[in-house]
């Protein structure tokens, strides 16, 4: 039997039958996006932020407590804030720039679901020198003529304007290297903004390391956009943190409480 011929049958994302059970899974996949950032070392002090739009509330978003570790975070701890950053569930205090940049990128994005920001080593490193990725990779074929730069750095980001801008920049794409600053990565789920940040933060990585050892081989624009379709669509996005969840739920089983 030729195995060639036979359809690849992929895993589908949940569907639900009532808001209290999807509520419950956004959450858990929040919070293990959370703990395997940290383990990846995406902490940086108190910086960096994930949201999961409410799915009964479309102009609310969970997040994480300002000033918790990323290893640390289970479901249960989890803010709920609405667009005037009120907080609506939790006893816990918001990141004000969390509120500011994720605001602007949800009610600018409907179709979004969640957004990744960190200040994770390379993607920071990355953003300094101002510059897009290139398709050196096939992994970063996912990002191909579908991630943008905001180009300007003027402190923190706590002014809904500037985040505005952000929100601008990124357009219509799945990601957003802020400059001097780190990535912003979006998704229909949380599974698919959380990988690709993983991914993006990876492609930051290698292509540093390919430079710094000599000048890389670009992929043909051709074939580069060939392979976006193939590894950067909404599908594999999700898809390809299903591994990542499933190892970081049965190494940390609390974070689902």
């Amino acid at each position: 039997m030729n195995t060639l011929n036979v359809p690849l049958i992929f895993p589908q994302p949940p569907t639900f039958t009532n808001i209290e059970d999807e509520r419950r899974h956004r959450k858990q996949r929040l919070a293990a996006a959370f703990r395997l950032f940290g383990r990846f070392g995406f902490s940086e002090g108190i910086a960096g932020h994930i949201t999961a739009r409410d799915p009964e509330r479309p102009d609310h978003f969970w997040v994480n407590p300002f000033g918790m570790h990323f290893s640390l975070i289970r479901a249960s701890d989890l803010i709920l804030v609405n667009h005037q950053g009120e907080i609506v569930e939790g006893n816990k205090p918001v990141n004000q720039a969390a509120f500011a940049i994720h605001s602007q990128v949800h009610a600018a994005r409907p179709d979004v679901v969640a957004a990744a920001h960190a200040h994770s080593v390379y993607g920071k490193s990355w953003s300094s020198l101002g510059r897009l990725l290139d398709p050196l990779t096939q992994d970063a074929c996912a990002f191909y003529d579908d991630h943008a730069l905001f180009n300007d750095y003027t402190g923190v980001v706590l002014e809904l304007e500037e985040a505005k801008r952000i929100a601008q920049s990124l357009d219509n794409k799945k990601a957003v290297i802020l400059r001097n600053h780190g990535l912003l990565t979006v998704g229909n789920s949380v599974d698919e903004a959380a990988w690709w940040f993983i991914t993006m933060e990876r492609s930051c990585q290698a292509q540093l390391m390919a430079e710094a050892a000599g000048k890389p081989i670009l992929i043909e624009p051709e074939c580069a956009r060939l392979t976006h379709k193939q590894v950067g669509s909404h599908h594999i996005g999700w898809f390809s943190f299903q591994p990542m969840y499933d190892l970081i739920v049965s190494q940390e089983p609390d974070l689902l409480d």
